[in-house]
């Protein structure tokens, strides 16, 4: 065994796991390969950066490597996975990134082999991303375990089903945006009552991140925390009844079931 990562593809997602990696004492630098389909210059500033060793050729990359990161978009993954096909030894353990593409399907354009399917989200950029890791039946314990170890570097992982996936993409892969929509409001509200714009995105952000910290780390329900704020006949009350006269609920929970309709879709396409 080798025990040597490879990245096809060194973009944004890529690079945050680099990073991590390379802040970790998982794989060492010369232990971690890169290869970036088509484009050398992003190659060349990502070996330039974290000091890794750039690959130019992606044959080379399979060659030097037991496990390979795929870090491409859905398009361009279902474009090489026949071609990468004629590179992959038994030793291979697969990791794809890419949305909507199933285990199955992979595996229908590479042959049997060892993957995984994880789903990263995009505050991996600041060693906040929650990734949801879903391995096939021949992937072992110890490759789960390392894979898990990986992405738990730049925030946190969960091994999970694959048949929850979708769901996995509603409330965590797509949610950002929903955030980032949600600090916007916030924000616009503020500046709608007299503060400016660079305070009223600071205070609306701040806000949002320690609220999701008390969730997460206090291990109570967001209901018990919602109640602790919300004093009779106080302005948080009211708030939360004018969210709710908006549908503020159903709008979210609809939002995510059509996140995970559409990666659904998208994991049914040829």
């Amino acid at each position: 065994m080798r025990h040597r990562i490879g990245f096809y593809g060194a973009g944004n997602m890529a690079q945050a796991i680099i990073a991590g990696l390379v802040a970790s004492n998982i794989y060492k630098k010369e232990e971690i390969f890169v290869y970036n389909h088509r484009y050398e210059p992003t190659l060349q500033e990502v070996e330039k950066k974290y000091g890794i060793q750039a690959i130019i050729d992606e044959k080379e990359l399979f060659e030097q490597t037991d496990m390979v990161i795929l870090a491409v978009k859905p398009a361009i993954l279902l474009q090489i996975l026949p071609r990468i096909k004629a590179y992959l030894q038994e030793e291979h353990l697969l990791v794809s990134i890419a949305a909507g593409i199933s285990i199955q399907q992979i595996a229908e354009l590479t042959g049997p082999h060892k993957i995984i399917r994880a789903m990263p989200n995009t505050p991996a950029m600041v060693n906040e991303a929650m990734t949801s890791i879903s391995p096939n039946e021949v992937v072992s314990d110890k490759q789960i375990q390392t894979v898990v170890d990986i992405f738990n570097k730049f925030g946190k992982a969960k091994v999970v089903s694959e048949e929850v996936i979708d769901a996995v993409v509603g409330v965590s892969g797509s949610a950002p945006a929903y955030v980032y929509l949600f600090i916007e409001a916030l924000a616009d509200g503020a500046v709608a009552e007299g503060l400016s714009r660079g305070d009223a995105y600071e205070f609306a952000s701040q806000a949002v991140l320690g609220a999701a910290k008390m969730v997460a780390e206090t291990g109570k329900h967001p209901a018990e925390l919602k109640d602790m704020v919300t004093s009779p006949k106080g302005t948080t009350i009211t708030a939360v009844q004018s969210l709710e006269e908006s549908n503020f609920r159903a709008s979210v929970i609809k939002a995510v079931k059509a996140a995970a309709n559409k990666n659904r879709e998208m994991s049914k396409e040829d």
